[in-house]
């Protein structure tokens, strides 16, 4: 009985050394079988990979900016005031000079008019001393026919000729009264036309800062009146670009507040120098032809590419 026990146990060892040796040799060969269907497989294509890095090297030559005018101002009080009416609101379009709004006036109206009057008063004094010379002249033209015949003495004629000389002096203490009357005068009127606001252009009022019977100091701002062509985009370029962006070149413009749009800019100035600090020179385009939707301050792109 324990040979046999002993043989039984000799046959199972013999059978599970068999079967672990099988499941070895069964895992090379699926492992083999895996490296070479690895090796086997295609690579993958570097077509697309190739593209990006094209299109990564050549970028798009595109750049943005608002759309400018090159007349806009901000109308402030020249003087301390009331504002006695305003002619104009937004968004009325207005000529160069015309009345925008009138401060009150009626103080230095009142004083002009009195500087006139003394303007005038003493241009009458004036005229009267030189009529009285023109009579002195005359008395000492008689008096040198006389004192050339011995009818009168030689201080008879130092005499009227003193008499001249001293309203020679007369006509000029008075002449330049005259100057100082008429520069007062002139300085009202220019204090009178501070009262008056006015466009410096053809423009359209975009903003207006007060209302009619509210006082301003001087410098504060009135009005903000912009015109509305010619519609310019300035932008600055990489130096690498300096010698290929000529005068009159054109480029294509478009903005995303006007889709659809299709517009053209013509290369208007370029600056002579590149800033040091930045690397960069600044070009200014106009816009031609038919503008469209674009208005000044919305935001638009020119397209460089054809530069490349």
């Amino acid at each position: 009985m324990a040979r046999m026990q002993w043989m039984h146990k000799l046959i199972a060892w013999t059978i599970v050394i068999a079967a672990v040796q099988i499941s070895g040799c069964g895992g090379d060969k699926g492992q083999s079988t895996m490296v070479s269907n690895a090796a086997t497989l295609p690579a993958p294509a570097a077509a697309p990979l190739d593209h990006l890095r094209a299109a990564a090297a050549v970028p798009e030559l595109v750049v943005s900016g608002p759309i400018i005018v090159e007349h806009e101002v901000d109308l402030t009080a020249q003087r301390d005031g009331v504002v006695a009416k305003i002619f104009y609101d937004v968004p009325a379009h207005v000529k160069a000079g015309t009345l925008l709004a009138q401060l009150d006036d009626r103080q230095l109206q009142a004083q002009l008019e009195s500087a006139r009057a003394k303007s005038r008063s003493v241009e009458a004094d004036l005229n009267n001393w030189k009529a009285e010379r023109k009579v002195m002249q005359a008395d000492y033209t008689r008096a040198q026919q006389a004192a050339a015949q011995g009818l009168i003495s030689a201080e008879q004629l130092q005499h009227a000729q003193f008499q001249v000389e001293s309203h020679d002096w007369d006509i000029k203490r008075v002449t330049e009264l005259l100057n100082n009357a008429q520069s007062d005068q002139h300085s009202l009127e220019l204090e009178l036309q501070q009262t008056r606001i006015v466009a410096p252009f053809d423009a359209v009022v975009a903003r207006r800062y007060v209302r009619e019977s509210q006082s301003v100091a001087k410098g504060d701002r009135l009005f903000w009146v912009t015109s509305e062509a010619p519609l310019l985009i300035r932008f600055t370029l990489p130096e690498g670009f300096f010698g290929k962006v000529r005068r009159g070149q054109e480029f294509a413009v478009d903005s995303p507040d006007a889709p659809g749009e299709q517009h053209t800019a013509r290369v208007r100035e370029i600056s002579p120098v590149v800033d040091p600090a930045s690397g960069t020179f600044e070009v200014l385009v106009e816009l031609t032809g038919n503008r469209g939707s674009l208005r000044p301050g919305m935001t638009a792109s020119v397209n460089l590419d054809h530069m490349q």
